[in-house]
């Protein structure tokens, strides 16, 4: 068995609780980045696999071998932190070999590490620097040169991105994703950024209340949220949530809003009895219409992207929408507008929040 069990996890703090009986398997050489809200409880998870923190119950393997009773430096993962955590006093050169100088790593070996790992993140140039010396990002590559000597089985990365400003952030997901492919090594990543989730990972697990709420692809979470708190989670700007009646007296769901009635892709064979249904569309699937076209709306703010126009408006009832026009829109503030719902695009959610969806197309 290789890759990572992580099996019936339960963690505490005193009377609170942090994990609630966590599982989840994670393939050799797969990056899965664990997304959420603050306070969800990934970074505690992270911190168990690493050893940072001891499990209340459950288990975890790495490679087919226990490691949850392990001490941190006997796991063979390396940690790379939100904070850098560089000895100031040494240079990049010190601060890389540190670490294996305590474990007793030859000096020639040392020295071989040190130069893969310079080659790699193209640290070479200031490994005779002091961290003082560095900038944001070159700090953070030798946070993850760090790690690298150490030739881990499993790469622990604690949002490490987030001290960075928006260009640099960018640059550095770049980077972390070519570092991926040279090393083919497994990477777990924590974040509570859905964009470095969605660019980086092969899988996402996404958590509220210390539980997992799906594991998928990018787009499966994208596309197939499992229920109401993942739909409303991913995604820039959220999905839309509306209250709606259901019919499901013919082979798709028919779904009732103030205005107008429209035919889901969802087939109506399975769904459950509920009365209080919500219908669920992403905002590219909601259009400007003229006034008098689709769902009467009023316009409350127009977000200007160049590429699109983001249009956030208001239904007779209060219910705000998001909705999607061309870049060159000439909506504005104040206007009624029409709204045009791709219905067959909808997801269903129903009384206790889990989702339902279109049949998926082959091919």
């Amino acid at each position: 068995m290789s890759g990572i069990e992580i099996s019936h996890v339960t963690k505490a703090y005193g009377a609170t609780p942090v994990l609630d009986g966590v599982t989840l398997s994670i393939a050799d050489n797969e990056f899965v980045a664990f997304l959420g809200p603050s306070g969800c409880g990934k970074t505690t998870l992270l911190r168990l696999i690493a050893g940072l923190e001891e499990v209340d119950a459950g288990e975890i393997h790495i490679n087919g071998r226990r490691v949850d009773q392990l001490a941190p430096g006997a796991r063979g993962v390396a940690m790379v932190f939100q904070n850098y955590a560089l000895y100031p006093h040494m240079t990049v050169a010190d601060n890389l070999a540190f670490g294996l100088k305590n474990v007793g790593v030859g000096k020639a070996e040392i020295e071989t590490r040190i130069a893969e790992a310079a080659r790699i993140l193209e640290i070479g140039d200031y490994l005779h620097r002091k961290p003082g010396e560095l900038s944001g990002g070159q700090k953070q590559r030798v946070a993850i040169g760090r790690a690298i000597v150490k030739k881990p089985d499993l790469f622990l990365f604690d949002e490490p991105l987030s001290n960075l400003d928006a260009a640099l952030r960018m640059r550095t997901r770049l980077e972390l994703a070519q570092l991926r492919r040279r090393l083919k090594a497994t990477m777990i990543l924590v974040t509570h950024d859905q964009v470095e989730a969605m660019t980086l990972a092969d899988r996402i697990v996404v958590m509220k209340d210390r539980k997992i709420q799906q594991v998928g692809t990018p787009m499966e979470i994208y596309t197939r949220p499992a229920n109401v708190f993942v739909a409303g989670f991913v995604g820039s700007p959220p999905m839309n949530i509306l209250k709606v009646e259901l019919d499901t007296a013919g082979p798709v769901a028919m779904a009732k809003l103030a205005g107008g009635v429209f035919k889901t892709g969802v087939v109506s064979a399975g769904l459950p009895a509920s009365s209080d249904w919500r219908i669920g569309l992403r905002p590219e699937n909601v259009h400007i219409a003229g006034s008098g076209d689709g769902l009467a709306a009023t316009v409350e703010f127009v977000e200007r992207l160049g590429e699109r126009t983001l249009v956030y408006t208001k239904l007779a009832d209060g219910t705000a929408v998001t909705a999607e026009d061309a870049g060159t829109s000439k909506v504005k503030m104040g206007d009624p507008v029409g709204l045009r719902m791709d219905a067959e695009a909808a997801h269903l959610f129903d009384g206790e929040g889990v989702g339902y969806h279109a049949p998926e197309v082959e091919g």
